[in-house]
């Protein structure tokens, strides 16, 4: 009896150990199937980074005319709500002789508080300008790329109104302060359009600002670039070579034959790159041992 349970037992673990090799084998083998290789062609062309935010078309001039004068009798108003200034024309006189009150910009009234016969204190809202030909998109940037954001950076706006046109502009002001939502940050950037024809002070926005750009850029696939403790590169080859690597035949060997790189101008020049799904940890691996 107690042959047979020792007999038992070792059939047991012996079948154990071959299923664990068979299983071993088997994930191995699986493994290396599905590690998929293919090269890709650097291309070469203008490479440009941009941030987004959406926002609202706003006027740049927007503000209350008030009186500089205290407890003088208005003579005339000489303009009405809708009507078109220029800066320094005269709006309002008053009955002694006293200096006027003037555009302080150009821009349209859009509202008059007071009228001939009233008595005007000193800074006193007695009208409101609004310049309706002067705009800009007032954009939320999220604080992740606000720090790429500065004065003078281009952008071009997409306006929802206006879906077939793209509007042209620059950076003017980038606000020190943010406002949280959410636990979110955003800061407000002020982009003045270059030419706000078609426009109106309340439309969607959306900007992009242009934050960095180069010419004659070498473009690769996100997949095609490999990261090692901290360092970036991509791996030149051939593609005769990639075959045996993505077949899982000779491996080490053929990875020898793959060459990393962080130069620019060889990357150029080979004009191939490799691309590895589901196995690039495996492959970058295999070459550094090689």
């Amino acid at each position: 009896m107690k042959k047979w349970i020792i007999t038992i037992i070792i059939i047991i673990v012996v079948g154990a150990g071959g299923y664990q090799l068979y299983a071993s084998k088997t994930s191995a083998s699986q493994q290396g199937a599905t590690t998929q290789m293919r090269t890709a062609v650097v291309q070469k062309g203008k490479f440009q980074v941009t941030v987004s935010g959406s926002g609202t078309v706003q006027p740049v001039t927007t503000e209350d005319i008030k009186s500089t004068i205290n407890n003088n009798s208005i003579a005339e108003v000489l303009v009405n709500a809708g009507d078109t200034v220029k800066a320094g024309e005269s709006l309002i006189t008053f009955t002694d002789g006293s200096d006027p009150i003037t555009a302080p910009a150009d821009g349209t009234i859009t509202a008059i508080n007071v009228q001939a016969g009233e008595r005007v204190s000193i800074g006193q809202a007695v009208a409101h300008l609004t310049n309706y030909n002067d705009l800009q998109a007032l954009s939320q940037i999220d604080e992740l790329d606000i720090p790429k954001v500065t004065v003078g950076q281009t952008a071009t706006i997409k306006v929802s109104a206006l879906p077939d046109q793209t509007f042209t502009g620059k950076v003017t002001g980038v606000a020190n302060e943010g406002t949280t939502t959410n636990g979110v940050s955003t800061f407000d950037v002020t982009v003045h359009f270059d030419k706000p024809s078609g426009l109106k002070v309340g439309m969607s926005t959306e900007a992009n600002i242009l934050t960095a750009s180069k010419d004659n850029a070498l473009f690769v696939p996100v997949d095609a670039v490999h990261d090692i403790n901290g360092e970036k590169f991509v791996m030149l080859a051939k593609a005769a070579r990639i075959t045996k690597i993505a077949k899982g035949t000779k491996a080490i060997k053929a990875a020898q034959a793959i060459k990393e790189t962080k130069d620019i101008k060889a990357v150029e020049e080979a004009k191939e790159v490799v691309v590895v799904t589901n196995g690039a940890i495996v492959l970058v691996s295999l070459f550094k041992r090689a």
